[in-house]
């Protein structure tokens, strides 16, 4: 979505985008009884409920109070919703508002909200142009439902949440790996309306020539690892990867499991094999880069990732998706909580980029070699605690949206990020070498 002058057309997407993930928050939220709402299922996570009453929350701050002018309707509960004032794992002991009461608040926030985006002028403030506070609103509120469905993955008990598989991947041998040229190319944004502040402004980026896999790494490819004895070799690992994983006594992803002969993995509730064909899911950047390293390859850098999925080597442009500028389809990629998995590897072929790579969009996050940085020419907005805090070394920066994440929160340009020890998030990556080790 670029910047357009249509009111009209503004509103009517803001309105489908905030529509759209207030009923993915419903689902998340009604498929289990109120005691799996107000329980908490991991340290590593907020019990539901208390995801449920912050997305009410930020809306009434953002959209009531700071768009409209209009008086707080429950100050005395911000500090409670404060992300930055209490860990997840002290939130249980918060006096969260109860289910019925959380889902009431929410409500009430969202409908006085519709009022305020069919009256706001959007124009005049950076913080209504292009109705960027409410496509604001909107992707908070679809990183907390990619947030709660993490926690559903992270939950005992049976399933609650289901979902047709995803299409099959495209007969046909595919090359192991593509050249990306090198050289220079637009990297970020300067005009999508609703990008975030860490993906601009657009800027000039050089790369060397580098190949990158056509796919992410699959399961059955990190299988080869661990049958190698990937684990117990300290050659492949950063030294605090290494410490991690013999700390907690790591040996496979997260949720993985020997099982006699065979691999078997827990999904939302359900013990299954673990298909080969799949993208890996649920590991750390440690383990990403350790099979990296393995494989006698190398994670890619951000710009690498951005290059290869963004940039037409034949005209010299960088489209807002691998495929175009058109807004994500669902012949284009896995995004949407449409599967509840990863698509096989090579499926999606309407999604590949100009060069021919494969599912860069959708189906897993995926994990770069790059620390969290900002871009040159980067302005807090509309506040530092979105982006700025997290900057720095600590964080790895991963691309490419999972298929828990919607379309409104993902993009080209949209960056990601996590301490380098996460498994439970949505995590996979793909390998890169240089060109020149040919």
């Amino acid at each position: 979505m670029t910047v357009t002058d249509d009111p009209t057309a503004l509103r009517a997407r803001a309105l489908d985008a905030l529509t759209t993930a207030r009923a993915r928050t419903a689902l998340l939220t009604s498929c289990v009884e109120d005691d799996e709402l107000t329980a908490q299922h991991s340290p590593l996570m907020s019990p539901l409920v208390w995801d449920l009453a912050h997305i009410g929350n930020q809306e009434e701050q953002w959209l009531w109070r700071a768009v409209a002018g209009r008086d707080a309707l429950r100050p005395e509960i911000d500090s409670i919703y404060d992300a930055f004032e209490h860990p997840r794992a002290a939130r249980p002991t918060l006096p969260l508002l109860p289910p019925a009461e959380a889902r009431a608040y929410a409500s009430d926030v969202r409908g006085r909200v519709l009022d305020v985006l069919e009256r706001t002028p959007l124009e005049g403030r950076p913080l209504v142009e292009a109705a960027f506070a409410f496509g604001m609103v909107a992707q908070h509120e679809q990183q907390h439902d990619e947030t709660m469905l993490i926690t559903h993955q992270l939950r005992k008990g049976p399933q609650a949440l289901t979902a047709p598989p995803p299409p099959a991947a495209e007969n046909g041998t595919l090359p192991s790996e593509v050249l990306v040229p090198g050289g220079a190319f637009t990297m970020g944004t300067s005009d999508e309306a609703w990008a975030l502040d860490n993906e601009r402004p657009a800027h000039t980026r050089v790369v060397p020539s580098f190949f990158m896999d056509t796919v992410p790494v699959t399961n059955g490819a990190y299988m080869a690892f661990l049958a190698d004895g990937g684990y117990a070799d300290e050659r492949w690992w950063q030294a605090e990867g290494w410490e991690q994983i013999r700390k907690h006594g790591i040996g496979a992803p997260l949720f993985w499991r020997r099982d006699g002969a065979q691999w078997t993995r827990r999904r939302f509730g359900v013990t299954e094999p673990v298909p080969e064909d799949e993208p890996v899911v649920h590991v750390s950047w440690y383990e990403a880069d350790a099979y990296a390293r393995w494989a006698g390859r190398r994670l890619p850098t951000e710009a690498e990732w951005e290059k290869a999925a963004r940039h037409d080597p034949s005209t010299g442009r960088s489209y807002r998706y691998p495929w175009g500028d058109a807004d994500p389809a669902p012949e284009h990629a896995n995004l949407g909580q449409r599967h509840l998995r990863p698509a096989p590897a090579g499926s999606y072929p309407e999604g590949a980029s100009p060069l021919g790579v494969r599912q860069l969009i959708g189906d897993v996050w995926e994990w770069t070699a790059s620390d969290f940085l900002p871009y040159p020419g980067f302005t807090a907005f509309p506040y530092k605690e979105y982006s700025e805090v997290f900057f720095g070394p600590a964080h790895k920066v991963l691309r490419g949206g999972s298929f828990a994440v919607d379309a409104v929160a993902c993009r080209g340009t949209f960056r990601n990020w996590d301490l380098p020890v996460r498994r439970q998030i949505f995590s996979g990556f793909r390998t890169a070498r240089d060109a020149e080790l040919t």
